[in-house]
């Protein structure tokens, strides 16, 4: 869930990271940190994968992994499943985003030209993201231990995160971004097909459904804003059983991370309820995770992604140079 970021960003992002990369230079001896960098919203068609999008300079992202790499680190970054592949993207579907995000780091420490640029097995690894991406990276957080022990995660940066799909519905139906609701049902149903989707959509939702399968999220937000879900549908999945079984699966911040966590939001989020990223504080904190929050007052989704960039990197730096940290749950 993005929108497009400033186009000057990029260059005000790259010359504040300049700043940082001597300090990164003097790692001398030590593995290169890598980050495995989960991306907002781009939408579900093919076109709009970030491997598509980066080499073209269209992926609105850029400078936020710019601000990485001129830290030095080294940056990986997935597709998604079905994005960019054969199949329709598994958007908002918690465990497949979060497997993604550790596989890519999997993958860059075991690519043939690894070494090359100093990624190794033994290199610090950081997960972030925000929105979508912020929804990935913290559900890898509760995933990594399990489903990738061999990674050595020092911490994760993660910002406006969905972790409540149910609340985030409530709070887009019917607004300017109504279109996010249709592409998480998609996203569902490509994980789950039995749920059938197209059973429950109407002439206009199957119309509607095309558009988000096909195109990238500027479209699809345009052509879906102001519906409601009885707009689209002949009724509403989301009173069905097994669609509210699939919903709950995405809830995050059911597990204890195995690393320290930066946790941001702006309190003006106008997609992401302010209070969800509160609730995934507060969850995290209660099971003893060193949770660091940050809000960002007056801020909106957009605003937050790029004036919480700095700090979730300075507060990776800070990870892979084994600082401690205990949070501030008690504040």
């Amino acid at each position: 869930m993005e929108d497009h970021l400033p186009v000057d960003f990029r260059r005000r992002t790259a010359q504040r990271g300049l700043r940082h990369r001597d300090r990164s230079r003097r790692r001398q001896g030590h593995p290169r940190p890598l980050i495995t960098y989960a991306v907002g919203t781009v939408g579900l068609g093919d076109k709009c994968a970030p491997s598509a999008g980066f080499p073209g300079g269209t992926t609105a992202e850029a400078p936020l992994v710019n601000a990485a790499l001129v830290r030095g680190y080294a940056v990986v970054v997935t597709d998604y499943e079905g994005l960019g592949t054969p199949g329709d993207h598994t958007y908002m579907v918690a465990k497949a985003q979060g497997s993604a995000v550790l596989d890519a780091a999997r993958a860059a420490q075991r690519h043939p030209d690894a070494a090359k640029y100093g990624v190794s097995a033994a290199a610090p690894v950081g997960i972030m993201g925000y929105s979508q991406g912020g929804g990935a990276s913290a559900k890898a957080a509760e995933m990594a231990a399990t489903y990738a022990p061999e990674l050595k995660v020092k911490g994760t940066a993660s910002g406006g995160v969905p972790a409540d799909l149910t609340k985030v519905a409530d709070s887009l139906e019917g607004g300017d971004s109504a279109g996010y609701l249709l592409m998480s049902a998609v996203g569902q149903n490509a994980a789950h097909p039995a749920l059938a989707l197209n059973k429950y959509l109407n002439k206009e939702g199957r119309k509607l459904a095309e558009v988000v399968r096909k195109e990238c999220v500027g479209t699809v937000l345009e052509a879906g804003r102001g519906k409601t879900i009885e707009d689209v549908t002949t009724s509403n999945p989301l009173d069905r059983p097994d669609w509210q079984r699939a919903i709950a699966k995405q809830l995050i911040g059911t597990k204890r991370p195995s690393a320290p966590t930066f946790v941001y939001h702006g309190d003006a989020d106008e997609t992401i309820p302010y209070a969800i990223g509160q609730k995934l504080r507060a969850d995290w904190c209660a099971k003893g995770n060193a949770v660091e929050w940050k809000s960002f007052p007056g801020q909106s989704h957009v605003g937050t992604a790029i004036q919480g960039n700095g700090p979730a990197l300075e507060w990776l730096g800070r990870r892979f140079a084994d600082e401690p940290t205990s949070g501030n749950c008690g504040t």
